[in-house]
Formats: C-alpha cells, structure tokens, sequence
C-alpha cells in the first residue's frame, strides 16, 4: 500500500513540476511570437485586429497560452499548499482563490478575442471587412466582454500567494523575488510585449529550477 501511495505522490510532484517548466516557456514563446517587439507602442482595438489577422504564430502562441491555463491552476494550488499550515496560510488561499478566477478570464480572453481571430482569417478578405464593426465590438470588450477586463485578477492572485511566500520562506528568496517581479509586468498592455517577455524571462529564471528540483525530489 505504501508503495502504491509513493508511486501516486512521485506521479502528482512530477506533473506539479512539469507545470512550474512548461508555463514559463509557452508564456516566452507566445510573447516571442509578438510582432514588433522592438519596436513597442500601445495598441488601439483596430491595430490589434490588423495586427492579428492572418497571423499564424500570433494564433499559435495563443492557442498555447489557452491550453496553458490548466497548468496555471496547477502552480496557484501548489503555492496554496505548500503555505498551508503555516501562519501565512491565508496569503496561499486567498491569492489561489484570485489567481484561479483570473485563469478563468485568461481562458474567455484568448477563447474570446484570439482563437475567435483565427477562424474568421479563414473567410474571404470581402468578408472579413464588413465583419469590421463586429471585430470592434469585440476587441473594444462590449457587452459581457467587458468581464475579460478581470484579467488583472491573475497578476493579483500570484502576488498575494508570492507575499505569503517571502514571509514564509517556502520558497528561496531570490526564485520569490524574481517571480513577483515577473507577475508585476507579465500584464503590460498589448503592443509592448518586449515588457511581457522579459517578465516571462524572469519568471522562468525563477520556476524552472524549482520544477526540476520537485521532479528530482529535492
């Protein structure tokens, strides 16, 4: 029996840390796939269609991100875990609780407004024109979109569970640090992705080892 529970517990650290690996990564390459990168400028709803129309990589890295979600929920019920039974607990599940509802909007912002792109660039350019307005309507978020502006509840979330972390000291200072700063930009604004990125960057400097080390056990 004892076995049978080492063998779930090796099988549940290793998905844990293969989500701590490939979050980081999609994000650094669906950020990469951005266009302009150097040459950043916020973006109005218009400039984001033409930017996203007949942009495969865009869609591919977008089409990543989504699926990426999931293992976002995994990282939030990570940190939740690991602060509980500490006097931090409550950092862990509020910032899980704001975290996951923001991956929740993640998911409806690229469902909504980029994988919806890329079965209209399957139609006519004739056609694509005069569904102009509508593409407005929607990258301007009326309607229930506007719910999509919830987004910044999944920075919020892993800045309140990476507090709980400092205090506690489950995590090295230096992977808390980098992380927090990442969650602190990984929300710029369309148009200036090079910040979206670097955040990326960051905080894959700071998951990756931790990943790897939940594998190996460590």
């Amino acid at each position: 029996m004892n076995n049978i529970h080492n063998q779930i517990d090796a099988v549940k650290r290793t998905g844990i840390g293969i989500s701590f690996i490939l979050f980081p990564l999609i994000f650094i390459f669906a950020f990469g796939g951005h266009p302009n990168l150097f040459n950043p400028s916020f973006l109005g709803p218009a400039e984001l269609i033409q930017r996203a129309h007949n942009n495969f990589m865009l869609h591919f890295g977008h089409a990543l991100v989504t699926l990426c979600t999931g293992l976002l929920v995994v990282v939030a019920l990570h940190f939740n875990n690991i602060l509980k039974n500490t006097s931090n607990e409550w950092w862990g599940f509020i910032g899980g609780v704001i975290a996951i509802l923001g991956v929740l909007i993640l998911a409806v912002d690229k469902g909504a407004l980029c994988l919806t792109m890329s079965a209209i660039d399957t139609i006519h350019e004739g056609e694509f024109i005069n569904m102009t307005p509508g593409l407005l309507a929607m990258f301007e978020k009326k309607g229930w979109l506007i719910l999509i502006n919830g987004l910044m509840l999944l920075p919020l979330g892993f800045i309140i569970q990476t507090i709980g972390l400092l205090k506690s000291n489950s995590l090295a200072k230096w992977q808390s640090i980098l992380f927090l700063i990442g969650v602190l930009f990984i929300g710029t604004p369309d148009g200036v992705e090079i910040i979206n990125l670097t955040a990326a960057i960051l905080m894959a400097i700071a998951l990756i080892p931790y990943g790897v080390n939940l594998i190996r056990n460590k």
